[in-house]
C-alpha cells in the first residue's frame, strides 16, 4: 500500500517519506479499513518533531491519528456485516507506530465509527481529535442548559465544535477571537456574543453582556497565558476544562486563589478519555451527522503525496478549520 512515514524526529520536509508500506490484515476484534482521506493535527506535528522520544524505539511511524474510509475485510469476532460501512477512525497513532496516513489501517471495531450518508469523508476525518475533545470539554461535568459557558480561541478547530456542543446543549456561550475573521467564524459557529483574547478589557465586556453575572465553565485553548484573566470571570465553584497550553507549556497556578474560589481543572486529552466518554461524543456525533446540524471547516486538502505541506501549514497556525489528506 502507498504510505507516509517518518525515521527519524525533525521538520516536516527532511523526516517525512512517501512511498510503499506492506498492507495490514486485520486480526482478531480488528477491521480493516480503507482510507480515503486523513486529518493532520497539531499532536502529529508535534510526535513528528520529538515530543515523544520513545516513539521511533520500534521502528519508523505512520503518523496521523484521525481519518475516514470504508471498512473491506474484518478479523475473527468481529460481523462481517461491517464489510463496506463507511466509517470514520480516532487514536489511530496512539499508543501504536501506524497511523492514517496510509491507504489501509486495521484497529479495534470500535475505533471505527459509521459515518452517516450525509457527512463526507473529508467531514470524517474532523470528527476525531477536533469534535471529540470538544464534546469532552463541554460535556463531562454535569448539565449546561441555561449556564454561561466561555469558549476561548473559539475559531480554532477544537473551539469551533466546542461553540456548537454547548449551544446544542442549551449554554449561553461567549467566545473570545483575536481578529474581525476569527470573530465572525465564532458567530457563525453560534455564540451569543465574541469578545478579545482574554484580557482585562475582555472581561469587562463579558460581566457587561451577563449582567454581572460569572462564568459557569470554561472551555480553555490556551490555559497558562489566559488562567489569570479566566478567574476573574468564573464562579465560585466554576470548572475550566483545557485542552492545551501552549504559550506557557508548564503553567504556575495561583493556588491560594483557586484554593477560595473552589475552582475545578479538568485536562482532556482525547486519546485518554475513558470508554464511557468517547461513547457518549460518538453517540452525539453521529446523531448531528445524520441530522446535518453539524458546521465543518476544511482549510485546505493536499494528496497524501504533500503530507509535509499539511504538516507545515499545521505548524504555522494561520488556517481555520482541518488540513485534510486525500488519499
Amino acid at each position: 500500500m502507498k504510505a507516509a512515514w517518518y525515521k527519524t524526529f525533525g521538520p516536516a520536509k527532511e523526516v517525512l517519506q512517501v512511498g510503499e508500506w506492506e498492507t495490514p490484515v486485520a486480526g482478531p476484534g480488528e477491521v480493516k479499513v480503507k482510507l480515503i482521506t486523513s486529518a493532520v493535527n497539531p499532536s502529529d506535528t508535534k510526535k513528528r518533531a520529538g515530543a515523544s522520544p520513545t516513539l521511533l524505539d520500534n521502528g519508523p511511524v505512520i503518523p496521523n491519528s484521525d481519518g475516514a474510509g470504508i471498512i473491506e475485510a474484518v478479523g475473527e469476532g468481529v460481523s462481517p456485516e461491517r464489510i463496506g460501512q463507511r466509517v470514520w477512525v480516532y487514536n489511530g497513532q496512539y499508543g501504536r507506530r501506524l497511523g492514517t496516513s496510509a491507504e489501509y489501517i486495521c484497529l479495534p471495531e470500535e475505533q471505527a465509527v459509521v459515518l452517516p450518508d450525509p457527512a463526507s469523508f473529508e467531514v470524517g476525518a474532523c470528527m476525531a481529535i477536533p469534535a471529540m475533545t470538544a464534546h469532552r470539554c463541554v460535556t463531562t461535568d454535569g448539565d449546561i442548559k441555561d449556564k454561561y459557558v466561555l469558549v476561548t480561541g473559539g475559531s480554532g478547530r477544537v473551539g469551533h465544535y466546542a461553540i456548537q456542543w454547548a449551544k446544542y446543549f442549551g449554554a449561553k456561550v461567549i467566545a473570545t477571537a483575536g481578529s474581525a475573521t476569527s470573530k465572525q467564524h465564532c458567530l457563525e459557529a453560534g455564540a451569543d456574543f465574541v469578545v478579545g483574547h482574554p484580557s482585562a478589557e475582555s472581561n469587562e465586556a463579558i460581566l457587561a453582556f451577563t449582567d454581572g453575572e460569572k462564568l459557569d465553565l470554561v472551555v480553555e485553548g490556551d490555559f497558562g497565558v489566559n488562567l489569570p484573566f479566566v478567574l476573574e470571570v468564573l464562579k465560585t465553584s466554576g470548572i475550566i476544562a483545557t485542552y492545551s497550553s501552549m504559550t506557557v507549556p508548564e503553567p504556575c497556578l495561583p493556588f491560594r486563589k483557586m484554593l477560595y474560589m473552589d475552582v475545578s481543572i479538568r485536562v482532556v486529552l482525547v486519546y485518554a478519555m475513558p470508554t464511557a466518554a468517547k461513547q457518549r461524543a460518538k453517540t452525539d456525533i453521529t446523531t448531528l451527522l445524520q441530522a446535518r446540524q453539524l458546521k465543518h471547516r476544511i482549510s485546505k486538502t493536499f494528496p497524501l503525496d504533500e503530507i509535509a505541506l499539511a504538516h507545515e501549514m499545521i505548524e504555522a497556525g494561520d488556517n481555520y478549520g482541518c488540513v485534510i489528506l486525500k488519499h
